[in-house]
């Protein structure tokens, strides 16, 4: 097991990255940080230079691999860091230097178990992409067929591995502060990168992934997953079609070939709400560098590490909460909240239809281009705390993703309305899905299921019955061991050690940083 003295020499060296950056800056003055953290953020920053404008990109891709990702995540916590962070966090580029061929060879067939000549006729050395966890050659089949070979970095399991253990420390210790810290779950929000991140560290899971995704998609048009070759695929290697097209991000490229640009952005936008709300499992990563669209118009999707799945009484709420946004209902999106438990009882269903009036109603009608996106978050993270909404981590993955495709179909169409957009496809969803055929049908077969579950049922009565609410149970947190329990138990010396060595090496790291600039 790591010792607390680890962790706290690991915060204190990424704090002092951070601090260099300026991404402390704005969470050191929030009027909900914890006044522990405060002083910690003090001690990090001491003898540092900061820039104006804190660059949180750039702090996190100086800091390493694991902190890549966790800025990922972090991007769909607008209300841990801000607006403002979460908007720059969302442009964080996953690029690092690539790792040498031949080590890139010799994991393919260490993992594939042969030859890397008995595989490819010809892989190219130099990479198409090297990201935090993977990177990308083209190469040939023996076939003759083009393919992407994507390969993990070596000793990246363990890299990440240590790091997320000293996250899950540090969030333990966070949540146990109470207050807004204990609101916000930072443990979930840990608990939750580490399970994204292993999924990403095992790439048959991604090729699982995306070939359940095609399954999903099969019959929509114009939007297509690349084939998963399996003979090239194990755990750390993942075999796949090589795709021909344009990034969706060079928009004067897509011009130059004659796309509808217009046409392209409600493509996606559509195409993302099937994946949500009908399908219930979508691609999680949907930015620019993962979306291409070929000669034909057809947007084509890759990198499935990260996915998102949502039960089918949450897209039901999900689709009524959209729909009765874009529709101004907001009692019917208010009694949702109170159904699904996302606000406690104890608050008043009409106050709380008020509060999203004074948020949505600025913003119908209005295209992308005239709203203010940080007064919107900041105005529904007001409301969050306003009402002890807690947060909800199985809806994380889709709002970073909503972000992002929205971010995308801007871009493509500046003028573009997204609640314009979403409505009409809602709409026909839920008349679909709650309309009067759609209860009668939904009904015979929840009377079935419950009259074959009532053996069960009465011998298991507690284990079977649902719970309340659109959530799934949460994953089990890391079972963490406190500074001040240990104090108590008299073990290692006490937080006022740990302090201690923390204040001493703040203090030296800053001497040394004083005499490089001097």
């Amino acid at each position: 097991m790591t010792s607390s003295r680890t962790h706290i020499f690991r915060l204190l060296k990424w704090g002092r990255t951070l601090a260099k950056h300026g991404a402390l800056r704005d969470i050191e003055k929030h009027k909900t940080t914890p006044p522990q953290v405060r002083r910690l953020f003090r001690i990090a920053r001491l003898g540092t230079i900061q820039p104006k404008t804190p660059n949180y990109s750039a702090a996190l891709q100086a800091i390493g691999p694991a902190a890549i990702k966790l800025g990922q995540t972090l991007a769909t916590r607008p209300d841990i860091i801000g607006a403002e962070a979460a908007r720059d966090l969302l442009q964080l580029q996953d690029n690092l230097p690539p790792v040498a061929f031949k080590k890139i060879a010799d994991e393919i067939e260490a993992s594939l178990g042969k030859p890397i000549s008995a595989l490819y006729s010809h892989i190219d050395p130099d990479p198409v992409g090297a990201a935090s966890i993977a990177q990308v050659h083209r190469a040939t089949t023996i076939e003759g067929k083009d393919v992407a070979v994507k390969v993990l970095r070596p000793g990246i399991i363990k890299k990440f591995t240590a790091d997320i253990e000293t996250y899950e420390w540090a969030a333990a210790h966070l949540e146990a502060m109470g207050g807004e810290a204990k609101r916000l779950r930072p443990q979930l929000v840990v608990a939750n990168f580490r399970r994204w991140t292993m999924r990403e560290l095992d790439l048959r899971r991604e090729a699982a992934s995306a070939s359940e995704l095609a399954e999903h998609m099969e019959n929509v048009e114009q939007f297509e997953i690349p084939a998963i070759d399996w003979d090239r695929t194990s755990g750390r290697v993942l075999t796949l079609d090589w795709v021909d097209g344009i990034k969706i991000s060079c928009r004067d490229d897509l011009i130059a070939a004659g796309h509808d640009l217009s046409d392209i952005a409600n493509r996606l936008v559509h195409t993302f709400l099937k994946q949500a709300i009908e399908a219930g499992y979508f691609h999680a990563d949907m930015h620019q560098g993962n979306l291409f669209v070929k000669a034909d118009g057809t947007i084509v999707a890759i990198d499935f590490g990260i996915m998102g799945r949502i039960n089918k009484k949450a897209r039901f709420w999900l689709a009524e909460i959209l729909y009765g946004l874009t529709t101004g209902n907001y009692k019917r999106v208010a009694e949702i909240h109170f159904e699904a438990q996302y606000v406690p009882n104890h608050h008043i269903m009409e106050e709380f239809a008020t509060a999203l009036r004074a948020v949505g109603g600025p913003m119908r009608g209005k295209p992308v281009s005239e709203l203010s996106v940080g007064d919107m978050l900041d105005g529904l993270f007001a409301i969050t705390r306003d009402f002890d909404m807690e947060t909800q981590p199985h809806l994380l993955l889709l709002q970073k993703t909503m972000v992002m495709v929205e971010g995308i179909a801007t871009d493509l169409n500046p003028e573009i309305n997204m609640w314009d957009a979403s409505g009409p496809y809602v709409k026909n969803w839920i008349r679909g899905e709650l309309g009067p055929e759609a209860a009668i049908a939904d009904r015979i077969n929840s009377d079935m299921d419950t009259l074959l579950m009532l053996p069960d049922i009465v011998r298991r009565l507690d284990a079977q019955l649902p719970r309340q609410g659109g959530a799934p149970p949460p994953p089990p947190v890391a079972d963490i061991e406190l500074l001040w329990e240990k104090r108590k138990a008299g073990q290692g010396g006490g937080f006022l050690r740990y302090a201690l060595t923390a204040t001493i090496a703040a203090a030296a790291g800053a001497g040394a940083l004083w005499m490089i600039v001097s």
